[in-house]
């Protein structure tokens, strides 16, 4: 018999059978070992394969009314949740047909009946065994997969706020931009995946200020001519900081450090890119990137009110920016000015 802790910590087998004999067999082979639960029919070993917590593994019979084991085994690796639980076939069909189809529908082993009681434990073991290994390498890749993820994203912060440094030196710009981008992509259906990699990319929108000299940058009221040509080499010297790679981030980070600053009516900078000609992660970009521009004080301006920058916006619809982003925008406003206030400037 089993202790408390011991039938906490005991895998589970389930056996499906239509045969209350046989599951009765396979029970006493496995019971000093697992726990034990049973189906006699198809739809209740999908049953309990979905349920909570799932079997560690599945000895399915083959020869069964209603719904066969290779169709219990089918629909057990079609569905996500139930895919990667290991299933042995127990069957007394044994030619080699037979096996080879089993095991081409995702079973890890195939047996004979009458069973071996020997056999049945070592192949069990084995295969539990393999499984258990199977999930901890799943799981330490997803642990290291997450710590990349979260010092690329450490490193992608820093390098948006570099840029931000000179003229807004807290940062919060990009913190703000990023969720204002993602307001926006999601107001207009994009995927979730894809919109985590837009938030992902969209700080480093300016890094190429970083090659802009303080004069320039910093210059209270509007530019000469000159100095105005100095700050719209910004896109270019971006693109060479960040270079061109295969990943997806860096790659959608250079197109929108180079097309950011296009219009949708083709005025804008460096390409004179129009309409949807400019990448749609530009375009989302330029509607967040100008609005918090607008409504924050940097040493060259001072801040506007919100009313007084949508209705900018507004008026730049369908030439600076999308007419379709303005209206998704507009629509998310509320949210926007609930991530204005949370990620203030802070007062010295």
């Amino acid at each position: 018999m089993f202790t408390d802790s011991e039938q906490t910590s005991a895998q589970t087998v389930l056996v499906v059978d239509d045969t209350a004999e046989n599951i009765a067999v396979l029970r006493e082979i496995l019971l000093p070992d697992y726990k034990v639960k049973a189906a006699l029919n198809g739809t209740k070993a999908l049953k309990i394969a979905q349920s909570n917590p799932q079997p560690d593994l599945i000895l399915l019979d083959i020869m069964m009314p209603d719904m066969d084991g290779y169709e219990v085994c089918r629909r057990l690796k079609a569905d996500p949740k139930t895919q990667d639980i290991p299933v042995i076939f127990i069957s007394a069909m044994g030619s080699d047909e037979d096996e080879e189809k089993g095991l081409d529908l995702g079973a890890v082993d195939y047996l004979i009946k009458p069973v071996r009681p020997g056999i049945v434990r070592a192949r069990v073991r084995t295969h539990l065994a393999l499984h258990n290994q199977t999930r901890h390498l799943g799981q330490l890749v997803n642990e290291k997969t997450e710590e990349l993820k979260q010092s690329r994203k450490q490193v992608i912060d820093c390098l948006g706020r570099a840029a931000e440094f000179k003229d807004n030196e807290t940062g919060m710009h990009v913190i703000r931009m990023s969720h204002y981008v993602g307001l926006i992509a999601r107001a207009i259906g994009e995927p979730e995946s894809w919109v985590d990699l837009l938030m992902e990319a969209a700080p480093m929108h300016d890094v190429g200020k970083i090659g802009i000299p303080d004069a320039v940058l910093l210059k209270p009221g509007k530019l000469d001519d000159d100095k105005w040509e100095t700050m719209k080499k910004h896109p270019e010297f971006g693109c060479q900081i960040l270079g061109q790679h295969d990943s997806g981030l860096m790659h959608m980070a250079y197109e929108i450090a180079k097309t950011h600053h296009e219009k949708w009516d083709g005025s804008g900078y460096p390409g004179g890119l129009k309409g949807e000609d400019i990448p749609l992660s530009s375009r989302i970009v330029a509607v967040a990137d100008v609005f918090d521009a607008l409504t924050t004080e940097r040493p060259y301006k001072r801040a506007w009110s919100v009313d007084e920058a949508i209705d900018w916006i507004e008026q730049q619809s369908g030439t600076h920016f999308e007419p379709r982003l303005v209206q998704a925008f507009r629509r998310v406003l509320p949210e926007a000015l609930e991530v204005m206030n949370t990620y203030a400037e802070k007062v010295a």
